[in-house]
């Protein structure tokens, strides 16, 4: 069931992208604000009691329908799998933009480039040049791939029915909403929001970045991994950054988004300066590492048949 409701969210989103930035990440934004404005005295415990309720008591609503629907007809729980599963991951959350900029650098277009990855990251790309704004690309695109189908995909199989990508969307929208503002007023509130998605994020992040290293350099890829992801301000996201630099041969020594402005940090990666040419190369790394995943699921249907 999980590789038929992935290849049909796949098809669906080719034929209907869906505007993710309207229908989930805004409304689910405003479900997390509108937790953490009943629930946030400023102390720890309310936090954990927040999340749950944030979190958990929607993944148990999806767990409850999902069952219902199997114990009518298995075949509504299929659809409603590739309902929640086209809501919760996809390529085209991110791959228009990244198209976009591609094709832009191609034509020398770069005014045309850095405004469009400013407006996709939400920051000032001026005075950026060319192997800038690629590598800044290259890096949002090998981000969201993680963050938007591989890990998604993995709770997706590892949890019953469509709950783990329910578990993990609203788990990343959360952390991300309440470490916003006041740090220091945030820290404690905020605090097991973090952890607990550093918990549930470990494991993704390391099948991302050894399917990266899988299709593309092995050895440069687990040399960066094993070398360079602490030198990176988010080490966690930084393990599939340097996998997937090294296993693309691509130098991603560039300027990195610090709040609204761009501060230096160290490499990620071994090779060439980034270019249009590498941004190609990365979608051809995402395809065959996401192929690679489905073999897997193709592989884990049969022996659960078999067995």
């Amino acid at each position: 069931m999980s590789l038929l409701a992935l290849i049909a969210v796949f098809l669906i989103e080719q034929l209907q992208p869906l505007d993710y930035r309207r229908i989930v990440a805004e409304p689910l934004g405003a479900w997390a604000d509108f937790i953490e404005s009943r629930f946030n005295a400023g102390a720890y415990r309310h936090g954990v009691l927040a999340w749950c309720v944030a979190v958990l008591l929607p993944v148990l609503l999806t767990a409850g329908v999902f069952s219902l629907l199997y114990a009518l007809n298995p075949l509504l729980a299929l659809v409603f799998n590739v309902g929640i599963l086209y809501l919760t991951m996809g390529f085209r959350q991110f791959s228009h933009h990244y198209t976009e900029i591609q094709i832009a650098l191609r034509l020398g277009d770069l005014e045309r480039a850095g405004s469009l990855l400013g407006a996709w990251q939400g920051c000032s790309t001026s005075g950026l040049n060319s192997e800038e704004v690629a590598r800044l690309s290259i890096e949002a695109a090998l981000g969201a791939a993680h963050r938007h189908v591989f890990a998604v995909l993995l709770w997706f199989v590892i949890l019953p029915g469509p709950c783990g990508a329910v578990l993990y969307r609203l788990a990343a929208i959360i952390r991300e909403r309440w470490q916003g503002g006041n740090v220091a007023e945030q820290h404690e509130f905020s605090l097991f929001s973090r952890q607990v998605f550093g918990i549930i994020d470990w494991f993704p992040l390391r099948a991302t970045a050894s399917a990266f290293a899988v299709v593309g350099d092995f050895e440069d890829a687990v040399y960066c991994w094993r070398t360079q992801p602490a030198q990176w301000p988010d080490r966690d996201l930084g393990i599939v950054l340097a996998s997937g630099a090294g296993a693309l041969g691509v130098l991603l020594s560039r300027p990195m988004v610090d709040g609204a402005e761009f501060s230096d940090h160290a490499e990620l990666g071994i090779g060439e300066p980034a270019d249009a040419d590498c941004m190609q190369r990365a979608v051809g790394l995402v395809w065959r590492a996401t192929v690679l995943w489905a073999l897997l699921l193709f592989l884990l249907g049969l022996a659960s048949l078999a067995g």
